[in-house]
C-alpha cells in the first residue's frame, strides 16, 4: 500500500498529517509539535519524514488543551496521560481518577497562593497610592508624574 494522502482521518489504520490534525483541534502545529515532544501525543514519520498520527490524537489534543486553558502545566497533564484518550466528559471516570483529583487540587493550592499574593500587591499599591494622595503636595507628585512620562 502507498503512502497515505494528507487530509485523510486515522481511522482503521488510517493516519492524519499534522495539518489536519491542527485543523480539526484549533491547535497549532507548533503546540502538536510541543506536546508530542513530552510525550502528551505520538505520531510516527512516514518514509518523507512526515509527521501521522492516529485517531485518538485528535481526543488527546483537545484534552491536553483544555487541561491547558484550565490552569493545568504540561507536567500535571503528564500525570494522567493514560486517560487522554478518553472524552474529556468521561476523562474522571478514567481509572487514574485519584490522580486527576490530586492533580486538580495541587493545582488550585497553587492558584490560591498566586490570588492571595496578588490581592497583597493590590492592598499594598491602594494603600500607597491613598498616602500619596492624602499627603500635601500630592499635586506638585502628580505633576511631576505627569512630565516624567511626557518625557
Amino acid at each position: 500500500m502507498g503512502p497515505i494522502s494528507a487530509g485523510v482521518f486515522a481511522e482503521n489504520g488510517v493516519f492524519v498529517q499534522i495539518g489536519e490534525l491542527s485543523e480539526r483541534t484549533g491547535v497549532s502545529r507548533r503546540s502538536i509539535r510541543y506536546y508530542e515532544q513530552k510525550g502528551l501525543v505520538s505520531a510516527h514519520r512516514t518514509e518523507k519524514g512526515w509527521r501521522e498520527y492516529e485517531a485518538n490524537a485528535v481526543n488527546r489534543v483537545l484534552n491536553v488543551r483544555e487541561l491547558l486553558q484550565a490552569g493545568l502545566t504540561v507536567e500535571d497533564i503528564q500525570r494522567v496521560e493514560p486517560c487522554l484518550d478518553m472524552e474529556m466528559v468521561d476523562f474522571m471516570a478514567c481509572e487514574n481518577a485519584d490522580h486527576a483529583i490530586s492533580m486538580y487540587q495541587e493545582r488550585l493550592a497553587v492558584v490560591d497562593e498566586k490570588l492571595a499574593m496578588l490581592q497583597r500587591h493590590r492592598a499594598e499599591l491602594a494603600q500607597r497610592i491613598e498616602v500619596l494622595r492624602t499627603q500635601p503636595g500630592s499635586a506638585d507628585f502628580d505633576a511631576l508624574l505627569r512630565h516624567a512620562q511626557e518625557v
